[in-house]
């Protein structure tokens, strides 16, 4: 009888394992059972430039990748903290460079006609027309050439070069610029500085006035469109000045009057320290002080306004603040009927002025009976 030869049983089948439990199996140089194929522990295949990381294992053999390098604890970065918190030092004030003054920087580099370069720009026919006809001084005049030789503009211009001011024939792309997109309806001026009046100078210009005296002061209006609106309405109704404290309110600005529409080259403004001391010493000078405010005092067509009189129209937000309500002689409101609680400051001060208007003039002219029949009349004789 012929011995049958087994054959040799290769590699692969080492892999796959037999279920007689031989011990003829592959194992790990670490005495371990090599994993089977698919097992989700292959050998990591070798890439392009890792040749020295990996080797590839012979059949049968299963070994641990070899890395030619250990990872390294990263180094200290330059300025991290010592682990003693007790070694800190820390550099005194004196060896700490100073601060760079940035907003200052910007305004010194700021090209000298820009807006950031001079807040007092005026803009629009109205405001540059009435600073041209008026006493304030204009450094320079940007001008489209339709306008300038306008005949409202063009012996103005004339004058105002004479007097040292730079005349600039620019398109309107260039006014859009100066402006920041506002309407500048052609022209812009750069004005000096606003000159506020001094307070007893406006009393007095008030006192002497051919009017019964009528000034306004604004208690913290913020907005200057406000202002400016207020200004205006303020000159048209013949009111002889306006007083507006240093602090939480806005300042005579390119904004203020350009809304005023050339009535700040007319109507005179002055700046006090302390509104509240200033309400007194008007008080001591003849004057009555009225006080806007919402559902509270007399409604204002019952108030006679026949005498020296100050309006304080307060914020819309605030209204007018506690101190300045005591020493008001008077609160005055205006009625309304609608939903609506409050009114904006710059129409609040709008119909009360108008209310004190109404009454002067109508006194004067008599409108009750000033009809069209009399009139006539009037013109023949």
């Amino acid at each position: 009888m012929s011995a049958k030869k087994n054959k040799p049983s290769s590699n692969r089948s080492s892999f796959k394992g037999s279920t007689s439990g031989s011990s003829d199996k592959p194992r790990r140089k670490d005495g371990h059972k090599s994993a089977k194929p698919g097992s989700g522990k292959p050998n990591r295949r070798s890439r392009p430039g890792r040749e020295d990381e990996f080797e590839s294992p012979s059949p049968g053999e299963f070994t641990k990748p070899k890395h030619t390098s250990s990872p390294k604890r990263r180094s200290k970065l330059p300025g991290s903290a010592p682990k003693n918190p007790d070694s800190l030092t820390f550099a005194s004030s004196s060896d700490r460079a100073p601060r760079q003054a940035f907003v200052s920087q910007t305004t010194v580099n700021a090209p000298t006609d820009s807006p950031e370069a001079d807040a007092d720009l005026l803009y629009g026919r109205h405001s540059v027309l009435a600073a041209l006809e008026g006493d304030r001084t204009l450094n320079r005049i940007w001008i489209t050439s339709r306008l300038r030789y306008d005949p409202r503009f063009h012996p103005l211009l004339i004058q105002a070069k004479a007097a040292g001011a730079v005349i600039d024939e620019v398109d309107h792309r260039r006014l859009s610029q100066l402006t920041q997109g506002a309407n500048h309806q052609g022209v812009v001026a750069q004005a000096a500085p606003y000159e506020y009046l001094e307070f007893e100078e406006l009393v007095l210009k008030a006192k002497n006035s051919e009017d019964l005296p009528l000034l306004i002061a604004a208690d913290g209006i913020t907005d200057p469109h406000n202002l400016g609106a207020i200004i205006r309405t303020a000159e048209a109704l013949g009111a002889q000045g306006l007083i507006i404290p240093q602090r939480r309110s806005v300042g005579i600005t390119s904004t203020v009057s350009k809304v005023a529409a050339g009535a700040l080259e007319t109507f005179p403004v002055t700046r006090v320290v302390n509104l509240s001391r200033a309400l007194e010493q008007l008080k001591e000078e003849g004057f009555w002080i009225y006080g806007t405010a919402a559902n509270a005092g007399n409604p204002v067509h019952q108030v006679k306004f026949d005498r020296a009189v100050v309006l304080v129209i307060g914020s819309e937000g605030e209204g007018l603040a506690l101190l300045t309500q005591r020493h008001c002689d008077a609160l005055v409101s205006i009625p309304l009927s609608g939903r609506t609680q409050s009114l904006n400051a710059s129409v609040a001060a709008g119909m009360v002025l108008y209310e004190v208007f109404r009454q002067r003039w109508s006194n004067t002219v008599h409108l009750d009976t000033f009809t069209s029949k009399s009139a006539t009349e009037y013109n023949k004789a």
